[in-house]
C-alpha cells in the first residue's frame, strides 16, 4: 500500500466535529457518577442529623460543581470572600447562596457510612485545635524513600508526617525517611512520640494549645512531656502503651452494649492522666491530660438490628477527639474529589485539542485551558437553573453566554475578533 495510506489497527479515530467543552466534561463526569455522590451525600445528612436533611438534588450538585471550578480559576485565599461584599464573584455569589454551598461541601459524600464514627470536619471550637497524622503521596516507582503500608488506601508512595489545625491548614511537616536522631534539645519519648515534638515546636507554649494525634503517635510518655510544655493533648492509644492500667475486655464492654465505658485516672509527675476505653461498634480508648468521660451526652447511631436510629451514650473525650480529629483526614478527602475534578477538566481539554487538531483547526484558534475551564463552570452554574423566572429582563450577555456554551462550538480566531469588536 501507499506509505502514508496504512489503517493501523486500535488507531484512534479522527473527530468528525468538536464538542462544547460541557459536553466533553460529562463524558466523564456523568449521570451515574452525580447520582452516587447525592445519594450518599443526602443520606450522610440524615445520619448527622435526621431533622434537617440536605436535600441534594444532581442539578444543584453541578452548580456546586461548577462553583469550585470558578474558585479554582479567580483563586481567592478564603472561600467566604466569593460572597463577601468587598471581593464578591458574582459567577460564584448568583449561583448558590454561601450557606448552602458550606452546607453541600460539609455532607459532600461518595461511600455510605452508616454503622460507622461520624466526625465533622468543619467543626471549630477554640482555642485553636491541631491534628497530627500521616498522609501518603501515591508512588510506584523506585525510590528508597517509598513506603509499602498494605492497610492504607494509597498502598505505595511518600509518606508524610504533617500538622494540621482542625481546619485542614497545614503548619509543620516532616517527610518520613526511617530512623531519625532526635535533636538534643528536644526529650526522647519514643520514635513515634518524638515525631510529635518535632513537628510541634512551632505550636506556642503555655498557651491552652491543645494537641489530637491517633495510636501511632500515643504514649504516656509523650502526653506528659507535651502536659509540661503547656500544650493540652488527646490521642487514641494501644493497650500496650497502657502499662499497670487494667481496663475491661473488648468482650465485656460488648456484652454490655453500646455506649459502655470506663474510666481511670493516675497522677504521673504533676500532670493527671485520663484514659476512657468507650464500645460503640468496637471498641476505642482514648489517653487525654485534660478531659475525661464527663459530661457524658448522648449521640445518635444507626442501630442495624432495630433498623432504626437510637441513642447511645457518648463520654466527654470521645466528642472532642472526633470532632477535632479530622483535620488532615477530611480535608484531605475534599481535596482529592476537587483534584479529580480537576484533573478531569485537563483530561477533557486534551481531548478536545486532540479533536481540534484532527479537524484541522489552527493552534491559534483553540481554547486555552483558562478559557474552556470557565465555560465549563459557566454550564455548570447555570445547570438546572430557569432564565425566564429572574426578575426583570434578562441581560443579553448572560443569555448569549448560555446559547455559546449549550449548542454552539468555539469561535475561531477572527470571529472572536470580529465578536469582541461588534460588542464593544
Amino acid at each position: 500500500e501507499t506509505k502514508g495510506m496504512c489503517n493501523w489497527q486500535g488507531q484512534l479515530p479522527k473527530a468528525d466535529d468538536i464538542l462544547p467543552p460541557l459536553q466533553y466534561f460529562r463524558k466523564f463526569f456523568s449521570e451515574d457518577i452525580l447520582e452516587v455522590i447525592v445519594e450518599e451525600s443526602n443520606l450522610y445528612a440524615i445520619q448527622w442529623d435526621p431533622n434537617k436533611p440536605l436535600n441534594l438534588t444532581t442539578n444543584e450538585l453541578e452548580q456546586f460543581l461548577g462553583t469550585v471550578v470558578y474558585m479554582s480559576l479567580f483563586g481567592l485565599p478564603a472561600t467566604s470572600m466569593f460572597w463577601n461584599k468587598a471581593t464578591r464573584v458574582s459567577k460564584v455569589a448568583d449561583t448558590m447562596t454561601l450557606n448552602r454551598w458550606e452546607a453541600i461541601k460539609k455532607f459532600l459524600h461518595i461511600n455510605n457510612n452508616e454503622g460507622q464514627e461520624q466526625d465533622d470536619p468543619l467543626y471549630k471550637i477554640h482555642p485553636l485545635k491541631l491534628t497530627i497524622d500521616e498522609q501518603m503521596v501515591p508512588f510506584k516507582g523506585r525510590n528508597r524513600l517509598k513506603q509499602d503500608l498494605p492497610s492504607k488506601p494509597k498502598k505505595w508512595g511518600y509518606k508524610i508526617l504533617i500538622l494540621t489545625g482542625s481546619d485542614g491548614i497545614p503548619y509543620n511537616l516532616e517527610v518520613y525517611t526511617g530512623r531519625v536522631n532526635q535533636p538534643p534539645e528536644l526529650p526522647d519519648v519514643g520514635a513515634s512520640g518524638n515525631v510529635v515534638l518535632r513537628l510541634a515546636q512551632p505550636i506556642p507554649k503555655e498557651e491552652n494549645y491543645k494537641l489530637f494525634f491517633d495510636n501511632w503517635f500515643t504514649s504516656v510518655p509523650l502526653v506528659v512531656t507535651l502536659n509540661e510544655q503547656g500544650i493540652g493533648c488527646t490521642g487514641n492509644v494501644r493497650g500496650n502503651r497502657l502499662p499497670g492500667v487494667n481496663l475491661k475486655s473488648d468482650a465485656d464492654l460488648k456484652r454490655a452494649g453500646r455506649g459502655a465505658f470506663e474510666e481511670k485516672i493516675a497522677m504521673v509527675r504533676e500532670t493527671t492522666l485520663h484514659v476512657v476505653k468507650w464500645y460503640d461498634n468496637r471498641s476505642v480508648t482514648l489517653l487525654s491530660d485534660h478531659i475525661g468521660a464527663n459530661p457524658v451526652t448522648e449521640v445518635e447511631r444507626w442501630g442495624r438490628k432495630q433498623k432504626k436510629h437510637i441513642t447511645v451514650q457518648c463520654p466527654a473525650v470521645v466528642q472532642e477527639y472526633n470532632k477535632n480529629m479530622g483535620g488532615v483526614v477530611a480535608k484531605w478527602y475534599h481535596r482529592l474529589v476537587f483534584h479529580f475534578l480537576d484533573m478531569i477538566i485537563v483530561t477533557t481539554w486534551l481531548l478536545y485539542r486532540r479533536d481540534c487538531e484532527g479537524t484541522g483547526m489552527e493552534k491559534i484558534d483553540q481554547m486555552k485551558l483558562y478559557t474552556f475551564k470557565s465555560y465549563i463552570a459557566q454550564g455548570l452554574c447555570m445547570c438546572g437553573k430557569n432564565l425566564e423566572k429572574k426578575r426583570g429582563r434578562p441581560s443579553q450577555s448572560i443569555i448569549r453566554h448560555y446559547i455559546q456554551i449549550s449548542h454552539i462550538i468555539p469561535l475561531s480566531h477572527s470571529q472572536r475578533c470580529k465578536t469582541t469588536h461588534m460588542s464593544t
